[in-house]
């Protein structure tokens, strides 16, 4: 057999013309006989296949194509079809599909469909005002898989459109929650609808908790709708309601219950509880193998907030057994009648706070029995009683309340503001509702006139004075208005000018040696307990000639650590008052000194004449943020009789407190104008190591001042070369954070310090990571790493 192959011409087969481009029909196979010869050249003499030809496959381009154009075919005839009977206006509308198109919403909301899915995930779902004759079919069928019956009211619910099937996500994940990821309804809010049924298939959501149906336009509720045990909040207000199912009663888990604006007669509250038999029953159950609903034994056991206003409720109509948990009640706007018995049933709730009964057809006759009647003080927390626009008045209910509440105090001024402790804000009349200021500037305004009254009935010639030619009183805002005190600049202006004579009247009364030196053992300031005198901050004084643009006369909410008391006033204006706290009986066993942000007077008040130092036993002292440079002043004072001036003169910061505190253990120094010039290698030494006379320094806090440079700890740090412990050195602690340090010498790693703190500064290396990660001893190693 020939093993040539053959030529291309040979093997092309014989082309056969198509009638269409579709996707020919199977074609069978055919049986694969085992040739006798093998593998033989095709020839013309060959016996001829009756197999059909086959169809060449199309390309995938050629597909999308052909499905195109027979989409498009189809939605030809579709349309024509549609056009050619035109029986009514509504027919010419040509429809493509019958598929449900949904508006878009103007707020931008996700569709009522897709709002229910997103709830199987969140258990949240809020339908608000969307015009929904009735709560959707989907919602039931999304989360419970049941389809609800059909509502009377409602014979065809409109349909939803289907939400967009979002792709799957990378690793087959998708936005709806899969069976297992799903979570219980918790929370509905369908109000502000068109709903005026509700399905009785709602009773199956047992894990509700909040439900909010008001705005609607809801006659009845089903009797399936006492089994929402779980139920917290249940607002049903604005509706068409005149009943409600008893069950509801038995809510064990209910606090806020809103009815108002319905058309109640009554509440029966005990209506669930009274049987024939007499029994209460805690639980209930639909069958022998449904499942348990747990109920109260007493009505609604945990309801704090009742709102039944703008009703049709009577008196008589309400059961006596109200919710002993009550905090707030408001039966305003109801024909309540005589409520002398009424009033009786709501004096022995011990938790009751609020009582609303505006227009209320209520008279004195409700208020005249004696309501105090059992052994347990009546009303024991009311605070807010309204009997406004009533028939009630005040002599009646001011005698009324006094009768059962006579320790506490009665007010008929209604305020913006809640009334305080000890005081019952009882609202008589018509409401006239007034700021704080207002009622507190009429009683300033009275209280002159009370005084004047009684002064003038006991004296003899006051009482000879014609009428005419008695003092004139003014009131509160008259006054103010001499004194230009009406506008903002005005109260300004006088605040200045009040803090500008207080300042004076404090530093004459601090440099003057014949006035005594002020007491500061009070508790206020010193704690016997731990030896510590703590004074109060104080603000620099007010500029009287000209100030700055940025400056204000109103004095900042930061200059005092709290509101100032009387007794502030009385010490001393220098930032630190040492000659005063050294007359202390105190001084000699005085521990810890703070004297945080006093900037009034930026200077040291010393003794002419003291020992070897001032405060011997001071351990720690702390002069955060008083602005000290440098070199501070510092006055002398003489304790001579004859009130000779003080001998004032300035001098290095960091050397006088080395000098006057040699026990000083922790130092702060925070947030002051402190430059690297005053931090000298010798200054350093003198005020950090150990000497005869000096403990040594633990802890230098410099945080916040206006540092460049370290070549004063540069020099402190060289004494460790080929020296492992230098003696007298104690210090351990060293912050440095929030200055301007442009370089970190690298002769500071050889510093034996536990906490090192460069945070805040404008160097760059060592990098922030160094210290983030390694932290102090990190640091240090690295910096031992960069030296020479």
């Amino acid at each position: 057999m020939s093993r040539i192959p053959q030529t291309a011409r040979a093997k092309t087969p014989t082309p056969t013309p198509l009638k269409s481009r579709a996707a020919p029909s199977p074609v069978p196979a055919r049986a694969r006989t085992k040739s006798a010869t093998g593998r033989s050249t095709p020839s013309k003499s060959a016996v001829k296949d009756d197999s059909p030809p086959a169809v060449p496959t199309l390309s995938v381009k050629e597909a999308i194509a052909l499905k195109r154009a027979e989409a498009k075919k189809a939605q030809e005839r579709a349309l024509n079809a549609s056009l050619n009977d035109l029986s009514s206006l509504e027919d010419a509308i040509p429809s493509i599909s019958g598929a449900v198109v949904e508006e878009e919403d103007a707020l931008g909301r996700w569709s009522v469909r897709e709002t229910i899915e997103r709830g199987r995930s969140s258990g949240v779902v809020n339908l608000t005002a969307r015009s929904l004759p009735c709560i959707p079919s989907a919602l039931f069928e999304i989360h419970l898989g049941i389809t609800p019956d059909p509502l009377k009211s409602v014979p065809n619910e409109p349909k939803l459109p289907p939400s967009d099937t979002a792709p799957a996500r990378r690793g087959g994940k998708r936005d709806n929650p899969a069976w297992f990821e799903a979570q219980d309804l918790t929370t509905l809010k369908v109000w502000s609808n068109d709903i005026a049924e509700i399905q009785h298939e709602i009773s199956m959501f047992g894990s509700l908790k909040v439900l909010d149906l008001h705005k609607n336009q809801i006659t009845s509720l089903p009797k399936t709708f006492g089994d929402l045990t779980r139920l917290t909040t249940l607002d049903l207000s604005h509706n068409s309601l005149t009943s409600l199912p008893s069950n509801i009663f038995t809510f064990p888990e209910l606090s806020v219950l809103n009815i108002s604006h319905n058309h109640f007669t009554s509440l029966p509250c005990n209506a669930p509880f009274v049987s024939s038999s007499g029994k209460k029953q805690n639980s209930s159950s639909g069958s022998f193998f449904g499942p348990v609903i747990a109920r109260s034994f007493i009505p609604l056991p945990k309801l704090v907030s009742l709102d039944a206003s703008h009703n049709k409720i009577a008196a008589e109509a309400i059961d006596p057994e109200i919710p002993t948990a009550l905090v707030k009640i408001n039966l305003s706007f109801n024909p309540l009648g005589n409520s002398a018995a009424f009033m009786k049933n709501l004096s022995r709730l011990s938790n009751l706070q609020e009582l609303r009964m505006e227009q209320a057809d209520i008279g004195d006759e409700s208020f005249l029995e004696d309501i105090n009647s059992s052994s347990k003080p009546s009303f024991p927390r009311l605070r807010i009683l309204d009997l406004g626009e009533t028939r009630v008045t005040t002599d009646t209910i001011k005698a009324a309340v006094q009768n059962f509440q006579p320790q506490r105090e009665v007010s008929f001024d209604l305020t913006t503001e809640n009334p305080p402790e000890g005081v019952i804000l009882v609202l008589v009349g018509k409401k006239v509702v007034r700021e704080a200021w207002e009622i507190e500037a009429e009683r300033k305004a009275k209280a002159p006139a009370a005084a004047a009254g009684t002064s003038g009935s006991t004296s003899a010639s006051t009482a000879k004075r014609p009428v005419s030619k008695a003092e004139i009183v003014k009131e509160a805002w008259e006054i103010e208005a001499e004194q230009g005190l009406l506008t903002e600049g005005g109260r300004r202006r006088a605040r200045a000018a009040a803090l500008a004579a207080e300042a004076k009247e404090k530093e004459k009364a601090a440099l003057s040696t014949s006035s005594p030196a002020p007491s500061l053992a009070n508790s206020q300031y010193y704690t016997r307990a731990t030896n510590a005198l703590a004074l109060p901050a104080s603000t620099p004084p007010s500029k009287a000639i000209s100030h700055g643009r940025a400056f204000s006369f109103n004095p900042s909410s930061s200059a005092f650590t709290g509101s100032p008391s009387p007794n502030d006033f009385a010490v001393p204006l220098p930032s630190a008052p040492l000659a005063e706290i050294a007359a202390q009986p105190f001084a000699l066993t005085l521990r810890v000194l703070t004297l945080n942000n006093r900037r009034a007077d930026r200077s040291f008040t010393l003794p002419a004449s003291y020992g070897s130092a001032l405060l011997p036993n001071l351990e720690e002292l702390d002069l955060e943020g008083c602005n000290f440079a440098d070199n501070v002043s510092v006055a002398r004072i003489h304790s001579s009789p004859e009130g000779s001036s003080p001998n004032r003169s300035s001098e290095p910061l960091v050397p006088l407190l080395a000098s006057l505190f040699p026990s000083l253990r922790i130092l702060n120094l925070s947030y002051n104008t402190l430059t690297s010039a005053c931090l000298t290698t010798d200054t350093l030494s003198a005020l950090i190591l150990e000497a005869p006379h000096r403990k040594g320094l633990k802890q230098l806090i410099l945080r916040g001042n206006k540092l460049t440079e370290l070549d004063g700890f540069q020099g402190l740090a060289e004494m460790f070369k080929g020296n492992r412990d230098v003696p007298g050195w104690k210090l351990d602690e060293l912050d440095l954070r929030d200055n301007d340090i442009g370089r970190l010498p690298a002769e500071l790693g050889m510093l034996p310090l536990d906490v090192f703190l460069v945070d805040g500064n404008a160097f760059r290396v060592p990098p922030r990571r160094i210290w983030e990660r390694e932290g102090t001893k990190g640091l240090l190693s690295w910096l031992r790493g960069r030296m020479e």
